[in-house]
């Protein structure tokens, strides 16, 4: 062999095992980089950031249930970095998803964090590697609560509604089975008319709370004067007093003014002075009084009647609920009242509040963001001030008459 062609053919063995040095090499650092990501328990990058941007709790864990990540809100569940997941739920959870791989989601109940109620959890755990698994936790207990009081409402309805579409029914059998005794027909017709007025009454009172439930804001947002408000709430329920044997009496602060719609903050304050009269005895009072307390307006509505038991009274504002069931049902009650109060002052930003005492009587509060009086020109402010002495006039007479405190 000439020296070129040794020169050649030694150029290209050195080639072929450089070649194959450099493939091993490659082999050999793929292997490595494989093993390390096989047994490495490093949260990948962009896993934490995006962590950190969720509202949901979640974290991350490595394979013995120890927790290597997590999002700002998994501390409400106890979730913290460092720690092994306490809840016996969740850690069976992820340990199926580690052994079968994929993702798998579950309904849970967690009382972790030092939480008292327990709240009803969508879990899923996902993997996001060899080593390390992704839980997220999504609060889904007002989302149950909402959907049982959209059954509670139509179950309820339904059953409002069915006992004086019956009482209509029987009442038109019996006129008919009367119709030769004038007497018994009067009695039988009159009772059609409250049941008539009384499923009136009821479907209104539906109708005003869906409206106020379902807008995603009030009709009408403009000032409104609370001394208005409490005085149309006051004649309105005069002769409701008067039968009732019941004095209205109003007293407080003048002047404040809230952000919102009037007619529905008269039905609101309507619904508790009605409430006050029905539960009040006969020769005792109820009081109507505004306080200005800094940016806040109260209205109370204070009453001398039965009372409200303290287990009663956590349930008070609920839809259809009655403390008596009885003497709701002798007076026509429909249980929607106090639901439209708290919801109509929910809407205005506000809140209600309750005092009461078995036999010393009740005093429920509504208390609103207080705006400044609005400002007027001269025309106007000549319009308000004849329209402040004509209410004056009528506040007299109404106070004379039912015996209103300054």
């Amino acid at each position: 062999m000439s020296s070129p062609q040794f020169a050649l053919f030694a150029l290209a063995i050195g080639a072929i095992i450089g070649a194959g040095t450099v493939l091993l090499v490659v082999w050999a650092y793929r292997i490595r980089m494989l093993a390390a990501h096989e047994t490495s328990t490093s949260v990948p990058a962009g896993v934490t950031e995006v962590l950190h941007g969720m509202d949901d709790p979640a974290c991350v864990l490595d394979p013995s249930g120890l927790v290597v990540a997590t999002s700002n809100a998994a501390a409400r569940f106890g979730i913290r970095s460092g720690a092994v997941l306490d809840n016996a739920d969740l850690r069976r959870l992820v340990r199926a998803v580690r052994g079968e791989g994929g993702s798998a989601t579950e309904t849970l109940r967690l009382t972790a964090g030092g939480m008292l109620d327990p709240r009803l959890v969508s879990a899923r755990a996902s993997r996001i590697g060899p080593q390390l698994t992704l839980l997220i936790i999504r609060d889904v207990t007002e989302r149950e609560r909402l959907e049982q009081m959209r059954t509670d409402f139509v179950a309820n309805t339904s059953h409002e509604l069915k006992t004086p579409v019956a009482s209509v029914s029987l009442l038109a059998e019996a006129i008919e089975s009367a119709s030769d005794d004038p007497e018994q027909v009067r009695v039988f017709a009159a009772r059609i008319a409250a049941e008539a007025g009384r499923l009136g009454q009821l479907t209104g009172r539906i109708l005003s709370l869906s409206r106020l439930q379902a807008a995603e804001s009030l009709a009408q947002i403009e000032p409104v004067s609370i001394d208005e408000v409490v005085a149309s709430s006051v004649e309105a329920h005069l002769v409701q007093a008067d039968s009732g044997g019941v004095t209205l009496a109003r007293g407080g602060d003048r002047g404040a003014w809230v952000r919102g719609d009037a007619q529905v903050l008269i039905e609101a304050v309507g619904n508790l002075i009605a409430n006050a009269i029905v539960y009040s005895p006969k020769g005792s009072s109820v009081g109507i009084g505004v306080k200005i307390d800094g940016d806040v307006v109260e209205i109370a509505v204070a009453d001398q009647g039965i009372g409200i038991a303290e287990a009663d009274a956590e349930r008070i504002f609920e839809r259809f609920y009655r403390a008596d069931e009885a003497r709701s049902r002798r007076t026509g009650g429909t249980g929607l009242g106090l639901s439209i109060v708290k919801h109509a002052t929910q809407r205005h930003g506000g809140e209600v509040r309750l005092w009461s005492r078995p036999g010393q009587g009740s005093t429920f509060t509504i208390r609103l963001p207080r705006i400044e009086a609005p400002s007027v020109g001269k025309k106007g402010a000549k319009k308000k001030a004849k329209k402040k002495r004509s209410d004056k006039k009528s506040a007299t007479a109404v106070g004379a008459r039912n015996g209103e405190t300054a």
